[in-house]
């Protein structure tokens, strides 16, 4: 099936009790057995499993693997939940090779929470491969790739980046979160692994909170996952599941306005005078286009852009615009600009004259009319 078909179809079926076709929402937290003490339908406690969460993680299986395909997906209650587990699932004394710009909760988390406990991790440059090369170790076990990157949006070569962890014995796995699946599949790449915050697009109504790990195979590693999952218990609840199922039934509509959206603003912004950079690989002059022409099907949503005047002035552009909403996350049916370096806090390295956009589903000409007035 094509994509458009499996977004709107994958792992749906009528509710068999009542024949009903929206799905229901099961929120009972134990399931009966037989008198024999078997469970036949599969399903003992929902912290384990439950119907509407076994429905979304076939659905992201096949979304992110294809089908047919031998991909597993194991949810979680946040897209920093399954980043944790990914590396939980590693031994103290393990590496990790991580790139120096990637989501600034993915790296307190290595620095802050995972460092103490043994795990050690190197932070470079991902948009240069020799760089990577240079620093695997003995002991690396995971090259850790987010493309496009957050907030500077560098693009990685997944491609490479797998082959040189294939090399050292290491897995690779890709934050797909700001690409989605639709427009860009990591593991047909030669990912060993995809997380995602389906906060964000896959949802798409900023309105749940969730997160996903999908392997290419149900290997040793990935049965480690899910025992974090089951024995840790930082799962979605019943309905969580349902509305993040919900969201993805549209993602293939969304997700190409996202990015015809982000397209215009960002060639808008490309030419005012008031605007020092733009960050978005749709522009021919945006160091990672022809990578990410290659690998993604369309750009995205996102773009970060940094305003002539330093931090105050950007600071000013944000305050004054009237459909942006000023707020943090992204993916949403609505438009939201943040500052990123306050955000992050004092050990930022985000430039702190960087506007970061998440470009949502209004006219193109009316936020291009919105940004125009409030760089005035």
């Amino acid at each position: 099936m094509r994509f458009e078909t499996i977004a709107a179809q994958a792992a749906h079926q009528a509710d068999p009790a009542t024949g009903a076709v929206a799905p229901p929402i099961y929120l009972s937290t134990t399931f009966e057995r037989d008198a024999d003490g078997e469970y036949p339908r599969g399903f003992v406690y929902s912290r384990s499993d439950n119907p509407n969460r076994r429905a979304l993680e076939e659905c992201l299986a096949i979304l992110e693997g294809g089908e047919p395909n031998d991909a597993v997906a194991t949810a979680f209650a946040s897209g920093s939940a399954a980043t944790a587990a990914v590396f939980q699932a590693l031994s103290p004394g393990d590496h990790v090779i991580a790139p120096d710009d990637c989501y600034h909760g993915t790296a307190r988390m290595l620095r802050e929470i995972l460092a103490p406990w043994g795990l050690r991790t190197t932070f470079v440059d991902m948009t240069d491969p020799e760089t990577v090369r240079r620093e695997i170790q003995p002991e690396t076990r995971i090259i850790w790739t987010e493309t496009p990157s957050n907030p500077l949006l560098k693009i990685a070569d997944i491609a490479e980046m797998a082959s040189i962890a294939r090399s050292a014995g290491a897995l690779c796995v890709c934050d797909n979160t700001w690409a989605t699946p639709m427009l860009q599949r990591p593991l047909t790449l030669g990912a060993d692994l995809v997380v995602h915050s389906t906060t964000k697009y896959i949802s798409g109504h900023e309105d749940v909170t969730g997160g996903v790990v999908v392997s290419a195979q149900d290997d040793a590693f990935v049965q480690r996952i899910r025992l974090i999952q089951n024995v840790a218990g930082a799962v979605p609840s019943p309905f969580d599941c349902w509305l993040t199922l919900r969201g993805i039934r549209t993602l293939h509509v969304r997700m190409p306005v996202h990015s015809a959206n982000a397209g215009r603003v960002a060639r808008f912004l490309q030419d005012h005078p008031r605007v020092a950079a733009v960050h978005y690989p749709g522009l021919p002059g945006h160091p990672g286009h022809d990578i990410a022409a290659r690998q993604m099907t369309d750009f995205g949503g996102m773009l970060s852009f940094q305003v002539v005047g330093g931090q105050n002035a950007a600071m000013r552009v944000a305050a004054r615009v009237r459909l942006f909403v000023r707020a943090t996350s992204l993916g949403g049916t609505q438009s939201l600009i943040e500052h990123r370096a306050s955000i992050e806090g004092p050990d930022s390295k985000t430039p702190d004259d960087l506007l970061r956009v998440s470009v949502g589903l209004e006219n193109a000409d009316d936020l291009i009319d919105d940004l125009g007035q409030a760089l005035e």
